[in-house]
């Protein structure tokens, strides 16, 4: 009897480190997987902030540099450009001399795309050129 209640705690740390170690532990494509913490404090998958909060300190993934009169983007990290020929979208190391000339300033965006392009009609709406303000 006194064997059996001596057993009593040991039992009970066995039972409570099987509990936490093993409550993780999934077995996913024939794979186990171990899982330290909730889904709830769970790193988001996109390594970024939710859609519905900003948070300070992440970083886009892209830097373009948008020139508003010839309506093209320059990609800082691939040395790209990317401009409007007719309805498409063209991707150059270089511009044609008709957007060289209408360069001018640019502003610097920050994007998780890699097609600037997506973001174009935001883009022109925010930064009008001067021939857009005086329409």
């Amino acid at each position: 009897m006194r064997l059996l209640q001596a057993t009593k705690p040991l039992n009970f740390c066995l039972m409570a480190f099987c509990f936490v170690f093993f409550a993780g532990v999934t077995m996913q494509d024939g794979f186990v997987r171990i899982n330290y913490c909730s889904p709830v404090f769970a790193k988001n998958k996109n390594s970024g902030p939710p859609d519905h909060a900003k948070a300070h300190g992440y970083r886009a993934k892209h830097t373009y540099h948008y020139y508003p009169a010839a309506q093209a983007y320059y990609d800082v990290d691939r040395k790209a450009y990317f401009y409007l020929e007719g309805d498409n979208w063209r991707v150059s190391a270089s511009l044609p001399i008709s957007l060289k000339a209408k360069l001018g300033d640019y502003v610097t965006i920050g994007m998780d795309s890699d097609k600037p392009y997506t973001g174009f009609e935001d883009h022109r709406l925010k930064y009008p050129t001067q021939e857009d303000q005086r329409r």
